[in-house]
């Protein structure tokens, strides 16, 4: 079977056309195919022989699937369903707005996190992403042209998939690549503090954690990662790295009725997070099967918001999108598309 060439490295491209014995400069060219020029087909790398295209085409191929499926929503967003090379699903939602278009892609098939208020983990964990099909979410939807923002916030944990997430990273923001700035990039991780420590030292783009509460046991019952990693250990960890003036830290903090917005929940994140250059995002609970925790009413979450920048934490309301399609924090599943397999 063909190995994709998208996902491949300037230095691996470059072992490539070594062993085929092609010029070492052919490695640029294809490179500039793939993430400059955006080619579907080895065919279309018109610089390139059509001698040397064949001996690439016996081995590789480059590695694009256009999505299987779109659904729209009312407020615009789109989720676009990508079938993987192994046939298993992933999904992946553009979010449009008037001064910034946001990719928010998936790093995994499923999850193994298994977070209580997130649907993705309901459905298991089926395989990690390879670079290549991270990149092909990237380039395949019909937007591609006009994306301005990436968040590594859909389907799976960035950091249980620290190799390919960072091989991506790198392509995205090398020269060679494209050229992104990584200050446009971010990844948003539950805390597994071994992959978020090699990412802070390899990569300059921005980090999101999801937070949820700021007490070990409630966090837990949440979230099973706070006993191998207590948002304790995390935010110390922040808080012996320096982000420097552009990279960005937020947190991410599901608001859930009785449950995490009270003041005594406030005011031991205004603790917890005292003298951290960061943003505390407050999101709406998207409800799901069979969990009974509920959302936040507006007024509460206004008063919460309200509490923490009055308090020296920057914090805003995150805007709910894509609701009605599924596309909204916590609802990216797949199950349902097994029939398509």
């Amino acid at each position: 079977m063909p190995i994709p060439l998208l996902g491949a490295s300037l230095e691996e491209l470059t072992d490539i056309v070594s062993q085929l014995e092609m010029p070492t400069y052919t490695a640029k060219q294809i490179s500039d195919w793939l993430y400059k020029k955006r080619v579907t087909d080895i065919n279309e790398m018109s610089n390139i022989s059509v001698k040397n295209r064949d001996l690439l085409k016996e081995k590789y191929k480059v590695g694009r699937l256009a999505p299987v499926k779109v659904t729209v929503s009312k407020d615009e967003t789109k989720k676009y369903l990508f079938r993987t090379e192994k046939d298993h699903f992933i999904e992946t939602v553009f979010i449009p707005e008037e001064h910034r278009n946001t990719l928010c892609v998936s790093s995994q098939i499923g999850c193994k996190m298994n977070c209580v208020f997130c649907m993705t983990g309901k459905q298991g964990f089926m395989g990690q992403l390879s670079a290549s099909e991270i990149l092909n979410q990237i380039l395949s939807v019909p937007e591609a042209e006009k994306i301005t923002n990436l968040v590594f916030m859909g389907m799976g944990e960035p950091f249980d998939n620290t190799v390919e997430l960072l091989r991506t990273l790198n392509i995205l923001t090398a020269n060679y690549g494209y050229a992104w700035s990584p200050y446009r990039i971010t990844v948003s991780t539950i805390g597994l503090i071994p992959g978020m420590q090699t990412f802070l030292e390899k990569s300059n783009c921005n980090l999101a954690i999801s937070l949820h509460s700021p007490f070990h046991s409630e966090r837990l019952e949440l979230m099973p990662i706070e006993k191998a990693y207590p948002i304790s250990q995390v935010v110390e960890v922040l808080k012996n790295y320096n982000f420097g003036r552009q990279r960005k830290l937020s947190f991410e903090y599901i608001m859930f009725d009785k449950f995490n917005d009270t003041m005594r929940h406030a005011s031991e994140l205004v603790r917890l997070l005292k003298g951290m250059n960061a943003r505390v995002n407050l999101i709406r609970f998207h409800a799901i099967p069979n969990v009974s925790l509920r959302s936040s009413s507006d007024e509460r979450m206004k008063w919460f918001c309200d509490y923490l920048n009055n308090n020296g934490i920057l914090a805003t309301i995150r805007k709910s999108r894509g609701e009605d399609i599924s596309a909204a924090c916590g609802l990216l599943s797949t199950l349902e598309n097994k029939k398509m397999s």
